[in-house]
């Protein structure tokens, strides 16, 4: 990652993804757990550290994520806590909840015009939505794990040109907490808008076009600057409505269906607490 304090805006991604493991080794899932805390811990300091123009305290928090396994130590991590062994492909609450348009999607599969579907942050090829066979799927990844998954930045994609190039879900699973700056996950969900279809071209527009997120389950109940009341807020003002739902322990699942994008409308959801507390994470999103 650059060191100079201008290259913290989020034009892109790859300051916040790590580099692709070739190989990966066996680690207990709490061990899992606590060296990926433990490198999104660090991670935000050194943010915090080039965004005050420290580089020698960024330079230093290198170091030390460096001594702990480095990215590649934690791409493992990544990679196991979402292997379906441990029941991380997400994908199968996104099939669950469409089940009841199967029908449809069979339908548009048959006519030559499937579904289409993006996947930003793609891991696998083998996950639930690829085994359904009912989607054109596009892949994409900071860091290819895989063949059949492009090496691609989200945030540096070239824009569709036609309704036919969009998409009719997008699915950003455990990726938008990985941007490592409020203004730059505003901006990752600004920019999914000018991905997605528009209801009127969707053969299902009761579910389409919409969004697959899924977060971590703290950013939206343990968070300084944000609870579900603020996301739902800030969804709303981006022409989303909640279609499903579903919080663990771990995780939070929205799928929303998008009714009309509002790039245009004055948005002003600034980082401001919510709730008090030093166990309290400080993820956010901010539109501006």
């Amino acid at each position: 990652m650059a060191t100079k304090k201008k290259k913290l805006k989020l034009k892109s991604l790859s300051a916040s993804r790590p580099p692709a493991l070739k190989v990966a080794q066996s680690i207990s899932s709490k061990a899992t757990r606590t060296l990926i805390r433990a490198h999104h811990t660090l991670e935000k300091q050194k943010a915090r550290a080039l965004a005050d123009g420290n580089d020698a305290k960024a330079a230093g928090i290198s170091r030390e994520i460096e001594s702990k396994g480095g990215l590649s130590t934690y791409q493992k991590a990544s990679l196991l806590g979402q292997s379906n062994d441990r029941g991380g492909d997400s994908s199968r609450i996104l099939m669950e909840w469409l089940s009841p348009i199967v029908p449809a999607l069979k339908e548009q599969l048959a006519t030559g015009q499937p579904v289409r579907m993006l996947e930003v942050g793609a891991l696998s090829i083998t996950n639930a939505c690829s085994r359904s066979r009912l989607f054109e799927i596009e892949r994409i990844d900071l860091n290819s794990q895989a063949e059949g998954i492009k090496q691609q930045d989200f945030m540096q994609r070239p824009l569709p040109t036609s309704q036919k190039e969009c998409f009719d879900i997008m699915s950003l699973s455990l990726v938008l907490n990985y941007v490592p700056d409020a203004v730059g996950k505003g901006a990752m969900l600004l920019r999914t808008l000018l991905f997605l279809k528009s209801k009127s071209s969707s053969h299902v527009p009761e579910y389409l076009p919409s969004l697959f997120l899924v977060l971590p389950a703290p950013c939206v109940n343990n968070s300084r600057y944000m609870n579900e009341e603020k996301l739902i807020a800030i969804m709303t003002a981006l022409g989303f409505v909640i279609v499903k739902k579903k919080l663990s322990n771990k995780l939070v699942y929205y799928l929303w269906r998008l009714e009309s994008p509002t790039t245009k409308r004055g948005l002003g959801f600034k980082k401001e607490e919510i709730r008090s507390g030093s166990s309290r994470n400080n993820f956010a999103i901010v539109l501006r």
